[in-house]
């Protein structure tokens, strides 16, 4: 396992809906010490992970979820197969009370099977749990999921949206590193993955470096968090954050949100349209390429078009619901074609 020195900058004092605005401008992870150590659901834990389940289970409405079911010998690191083509575990669809029967079957082994369901959406499956259980950040529009494991190791990956996490029943560590480090974390594959977001191809527990020797660089960027039940983690938009889960029974709450208008697209998607229009140009066109994005979009200021008159900027004026119109009803039409 590896060690790392550099601990997460703590914050204390935040509670639900008295969170300070500087956290959200933050560039760098926080932990939120007790944010959510009032909720109901971390009283429960605390007792037992048998009350935690049947607290949960009051909002529970019977819909199957998905869960993913890992062997022993995996030692929970959810991952590819040897060969990168398919996974190390199973996907199946289950009922939120028999895997937490399953969970407290396998409570007292050294080596379970890994059980792991991830990013469930707590309004669709839990409805009334924030009633009692929230952060009170709807302000945001947050996305709210709810995860629940044993002793499971997620692979470094990132998110666009901003992260609040809340470890409400359990211990969890979060491993993060800044986004200019994934060079040095060995991305693998962009559109097979195990969650839909890309992940390093480095063991934690057991990081080979000959096969992937810029990774001490990595660890020297690194920071590590360890939560207690009710302590929370602000996570960065393009963090790159490595997440175990330490318990027979782990279950954390996490607001996802973003701090730009609804209307706009979601960047990955400019990712892949450039991967199938510009890489494969000659080394001159997508260095003009290059340029261009600069000009338009990664540089831009406002006043470098003050020659064209406002209302004839179109799409590199404001990005206003119009103009978003027109973007996406040009990208249909190309795309279609």
């Amino acid at each position: 396992m590896i060690s790392i020195d550099k601990k997460v900058n703590v914050i204390r004092g935040c509670a639900p809906g008295q969170i300070p605005e500087e956290v959200f401008a933050s560039p760098e992870p926080l932990v939120l010490k007790g944010l959510a150590a009032s909720w109901p659901i971390v009283q429960a834990g605390l007792a037992s992970n048998e009350a935690a389940g049947k607290y949960l289970l009051q909002y529970y409405q019977g819909q199957e979820v998905a869960a993913f079911l890992g062997k022993p010998e995996n030692n929970g690191r959810i991952f590819y197969d040897e060969k990168l083509t398919g996974f190390n575990y199973d996907t199946v669809s289950t009922k939120l009370d028999f895997a937490l029967k399953q969970l407290a079957l396998h409570s007292g082994n050294q080596q379970p099977p890994a059980i792991y369901i991830g990013s469930t959406s707590v309004d669709n499956y839990l409805p009334g749990f924030r009633t009692h259980n929230d952060l009170g950040l709807d302000q945001y529009n947050p996305l709210v999921s709810i995860w629940l494991s044993n002793k499971c190791r997620i692979a470094a990956h990132w998110d666009s949206p901003l992260n609040i996490a809340c470890s409400v029943v359990g211990r969890r560590r979060f491993t993060l590193f800044p986004f200019e480090q994934m060079e040095n974390l060995y991305v693998g594959p962009l559109d097979k993955t195990p969650a839909g977001q890309a992940i390093s191809l480095v063991d934690f527990y057991n990081p080979d470096f000959e096969k992937f020797p810029k990774f001490k660089e990595a660890l020297n960027h690194a920071q590590v968090a360890d939560l207690e039940p009710g302590d929370g983690i602000f996570i960065p938009s393009m963090w790159w954050h490595h997440v175990e889960s330490l318990g027979a029974l782990n279950i954390l709450v996490n607001y996802w949100f973003m701090d730009v208008p609804a209307h706009f697209g979601k960047a990955v998607d400019a990712l892949y349209h450039s991967i199938l229009s510009i890489r494969g140009l000659s080394e001159a066109q997508r260095k003009a390429w290059k340029l261009m994005f600069d000009h338009y979009v990664f540089d831009y200021e406002k006043a470098d078009f003050q020659h064209i008159p406002e209302q004839a900027q179109g799409v590199i004026g404001e990005l206003t619901d119009d103009n978003v119109r027109k973007i996406r009803a040009r990208l249909q039409n190309q795309l279609n074609r």
